[in-house]
């Protein structure tokens, strides 16, 4: 691993330690510069941002409901499914809508923007790897890009509608206390779970990388693979409503992800052996 720094910021092809953060530098300046842009335009369009994507899901037409009720009748299940948060939504600050305005735009920027910001990153990387080294990581960018963009897809149409239902018609106490949710808190809820299932997707690629630099090994991942259980259960019950049906639901995608990632482990240390023998 210190000698893959090294070679990122090292002295290889002819560049001091300076040039390489001079490098650094513009990568991370273009990266903010697309991502402003983008931010921008969504801006301009905050309209298609927000009531149509940001507030689907607490719209009782939003996809994942009406698939729902489809496959409750085409399957003959003889359930009532009536998935309508009816939210109401508030604002309690002067501030406040511009703020969110602001801060929902950028996350659906940055969501959309990932995929420029990791080719931005492989730009950097590159020149420190070997011909073999690049073989075997080609794809990177698509590979991270997809799996990032299908864990925000997966959290958006499953784990957001799940939750805003759940917590929408959750009552302690009859019908006495009234939901009047602060958009600031709705909003916050959406773009972290988003967010951080996108991140969480990542898993494959992050074993594999580990596994290469020699951190991890799969007889590790193996060997913790209960600990991994317990660990995804909990992650499970964090960002999924508290009943059964839900916190299954996400949990399984995640298991998946795990022993993807023991398959991506071996993959990588079989590769590794072959370049030492």
């Amino acid at each position: 691993m210190l000698e893959r720094l090294k070679n990122i910021f090292g002295t290889n092809n002819n560049m001091t330690f300076l040039d390489h953060i001079e490098s650094l530098r513009w990568h991370i300046i273009r990266s903010v510069l697309v991502l402003c842009v983008v931010t921008g335009v969504m801006f301009f369009y905050n309209d298609f941002v927000f009531n149509t994507v940001l507030f689907g899901p607490t719209k009782p037409t939003f996809y994942t409901y009406h698939a729902l009720r489809h496959l409750s009748r085409v399957f003959h299940l003889g359930i009532d499914i009536n998935m309508n948060p009816n939210i109401n939504l508030i604002n309690t600050v002067m501030a406040g809508q511009l703020m969110m305005s602001i801060w929902g735009t950028f996350i659906a920027a940055l969501i959309v923007t990932i995929p420029y910001i990791l080719w931005e990153l492989w730009r950097f990387i590159k020149p420190a790897l070997k011909e073999k080294e690049l073989k075997s990581a080609r794809g990177f960018v698509a590979i991270s890009s997809l799996l990032f963009l299908t864990g925000a897809l997966f959290s958006y149409y499953i784990i957001v509608p799940w939750t805003v239902t759940f917590l929408s018609s959750f009552r302690m106490s009859g019908a006495v206390v009234q939901n009047f949710i602060d958009v600031r808190s709705y909003i916050s809820m959406v773009t972290t779970l988003v967010l951080w299932s996108g991140v969480i997707f990542e898993l494959p690629v992050v074993s594999y990388i580990l596994t290469s630099i020699g951190i991890i090994s799969p007889a590790f991942l193996k060997k913790y693979r209960r600990h991994a259980a317990v660990v995804i259960l909990v992650v499970a019950a964090l960002i999924a409503p508290p009943d059964v049906a839900s916190q299954v639901i996400v949990s399984i995608p995640l298991f998946i992800l795990f022993e993807v990632s023991i398959f991506v482990a071996k993959y990588a240390e079989r590769k590794k052996r072959l370049k030492t023998s």
